[in-house]
């Protein structure tokens, strides 16, 4: 058993908006960037 990872997107209200789970830190960067701008688009 090792670490498990969890990323949250959350919005201004705190409610979660996007949960990513068994995340490898060096890819989920660039996976939460692209999270952020699919919420900005209309």
């Amino acid at each position: 058993m090792g670490t498990v990872r969890t990323t949250y997107l959350i919005d201004e209200k705190g409610k979660i908006i996007f949960a990513s789970d068994k995340v490898k830190a060096a890819e989920d960067a660039a996976k939460m960037l692209l999270e952020v701008e699919k919420t900005k688009q209309p």
